[in-house]
């Protein structure tokens, strides 16, 4: 895992490596084992290395090959080696052990399709001497970061925001991002980011820029497919199926020359992952898995004790953190910095937690569990969605054995049901939650995202795409990708391999709902690996922070009254919210502000 920058003159200017330099320096912990620049005119390109497969200096970075191509990569091609094995029939000679030469060889061999035989997480920018172009590319769910900027006749790329900004004249705001994070809670929906001329290369896409005309195309290069056949299987070839997948995932997420461990929370997926790994671990090693955890002093969100349950059962070497409310406003203004746009919900300070302890640990590669939930269905929102489905007497009955199985009440899950469904009721209901605001900002909202969410209530296979490639995994992806590499961290994560994804979605949702228990088929799949205990477990907690205390009297709501941008917004009139969520966005925005000088 490493962090890549680069800039393309389109004038013809010389880059110098200062220029470069300038840029990868602000990445530093995204790399710390090394760095390299490359220059060719009026192209330059950085890279920042975390060593993490062939850790001597050929894996080294930018790589040149055969003198026709030129690459700053970062991330993790998990079936490399198959590939390679491939090519290696075809002719091509290898010099190195990395998955970076592997990429280079795939270009040389599939053009721009190498693309189609990747399975992993990866940000690149490709130099093609031969054809005169760039080719930057972003993983299929867009795990690995891309960031760039269009001005000035000069493309500039990074793995973040920071050091692009340093090369512009100030940090100016994108109204339109900015307002539907504040009204919608959304982000990473669309290729803008919350600064003005600052984009960010999408998911399943590819750019390519003519280095001669200067022109720049970009294409999608990958959708989910559906299957059939794997909808048609019953329970038990569907769950073997599950299994397998998940098996081999885990398998390829464990290739490294470096320590690794898992995140572990106590929950379902959490747990899935630390039983298999910890078993094929074993296999290799005669360590202890690592597990990291954050406790929460909170009752309400605190699942210490499966955990432990957990880390029992398997035998782990279990590191735990419990972060308080003093850490929380002691860092803040740091975990604001490092994320260099307005986020959520502060559940990402524990995650940030569990990644500084896993660094204190010396892991250095850490399995995640993100994409769990949105692939086989264990959101109490997709209740609503899968029970339209069903005849009335069924869905009544459905919907009376989901309140036990999931832990709430009936009320709440009628009211689920209104909410998702109706675009009209959701949109009334968050403006009316926001109060009086300024037209200027107002009218510039994008109200078509909820629309989509709720035209896709009655069919959860365009719903799960929909979350899994705009509105709800490409901002946990981002945040993710954040606090590990500030303590670089390299996360993998299982249920995001694409194979998996499509297994999961294919399988039929009787198997993932049908049962009233969520994700009734990852139950079934590690229901001989984990206690009882754990698999059965009826209430979702999550990942979830104590806001409600945390933000209590809150020190930050100084922040918001002083901000130049809330009171425009708000018309010099800023309310304090009833709603703990909109009280922290509107906290995050006066912090983002100040800590990054973000102007109108």
């Amino acid at each position: 895992m490493c962090g890549i920058a680069g800039i393309i003159d389109f004038k013809n200017r010389i880059i110098a490596s200062d220029d470069i330099k300038s840029l990868i320096d602000q990445m530093k912990h995204r790399g710390p084992d090394g760095e390299g620049i490359y220059l060719d005119r009026n192209i330059g390109f950085g890279h920042r290395r975390l060593s993490i497969i062939d850790l001597s200096q050929a894996g080294n970075q930018p790589m040149l090959y055969h003198d026709k191509y030129v690459i700053t990569y970062n991330g993790e091609i998990y079936n490399y080696l198959e590939i390679k094995t491939e090519l290696e029939k075809d002719g091509y000679i290898f010099n190195t052990k990395t998955d970076t030469e592997v990429i280079l060889a795939a270009y040389d061999h599939y053009g721009t399709k190498c693309l189609e035989h990747f399975n992993g997480m990866w940000a690149f920018a490709l130099y093609d001497k031969v054809k005169n172009i760039l080719f930057c590319s972003r993983d299929r769910f867009g795990i690995k970061p891309f960031y760039y900027s269009l001005k000035n006749n000069r493309f500039i790329f990074s793995s973040e925001i920071k050091p692009i900004l340093s090369t512009l004249p100030g940090a100016l705001v994108n109204k339109k991002i900015l307002m539907e994070y504040l009204v919608l809670n959304l982000t990473d929906h669309t290729d803008e980011t919350f600064f003005d001329g600052i984009k960010t290369l999408r998911g399943s896409h590819y750019m390519i820029i003519n280095l001669t005309n200067y022109e720049v195309n970009i294409e999608k290069y990958y959708d989910i497919n559906f299957s059939h056949e794997i909808n048609q299987l019953n329970l038990k070839d569907a769950t073997r199926l599950y299994q397998n997948e998940f098996d081999r995932s885990i398998t390829w997420r464990l290739r490294s020359d470096v320590k690794v461990g898992t995140c572990l929370s106590g929950g379902l997926d959490s747990s899935y992952i630390a039983a298999v790994a910890s078993s094929k671990y074993h296999l290799e090693s005669d360590e202890q898995f690592n597990a990291i955890t954050a406790e929460s002093l909170d009752p309400r969100y605190n699942e210490i004790i499966y955990a432990k349950t957990v880390v029992d059962h398997l035998n782990l070497n279990w590191h735990v953190t419990t972060p308080e409310r003093n850490d929380f406003e002691n860092y803040i203004y740091e975990l604001v910095r490092i994320h260099e746009e307005p986020f959520g919900s502060l559940s990402l300070f524990l995650q940030n937690q569990v990644m500084k302890e896993a660094n204190n640990a010396g892991v250095v590669v850490l399995l995640d569990g993100q994409g769990a939930d949105e692939t086989v269905l264990g959101y109490s929102r997709y209740i609503p969605a899968y029970s339209k489905t069903l005849s009335i007497p069924k869905r009544i009955n459905f919907l009376l054995n989901a309140k036990n199985n999931y832990g709430i009440s009936f009320s709440y899950l009628v009211q689920n049901q209104l909410y998702f469904s109706s675009y009209k009721i959701r949109k009334s209901r968050v403006l009316n939650r926001l109060g009086t605001v300024n037209n200027e900002f107002l009218n510039t909202i994008d109200f078509t995202n909820i629309k989509e969410l709720a035209d896709c209530q009655r069919d959860l296979f365009k719903l799960q795409k929909l979350e899994l490639f705009k509105t709800q995994i490409p901002q946990l992806l981002k945040w993710e990708d954040k606090n590990s590499m500030a303590y670089s961290i390299e996360t993998r994560l299982p249920f995001l391999d694409y194979k998996l994804v499509e297994t999961s979605l294919s399988i039929n949702n009787e198997f993932k709902l049908g049962f009233s228990w969520s994700k009734y088929i990852m139950r079934k799949a590690m229901q001989d690996k984990l206690p009882d205990s754990i698999v059965w477990r009826r209430k979702k907690v999550g990942f979830a922070a104590p806001s409600e205390s945390w933000l209590s009297k809150s020190k930050f709501w100084m922040d918001v009254e002083k901000s130049p941008l809330l009171n425009r917004i708000f018309n010099n009139h800023i309310p304090v919210p009833k709603d703990i969520n909109l009280y922290w966005r509107l906290c995050n925005i006066a912090l983002w502000e100040k800590m990054l000088n973000v102007t109108l």
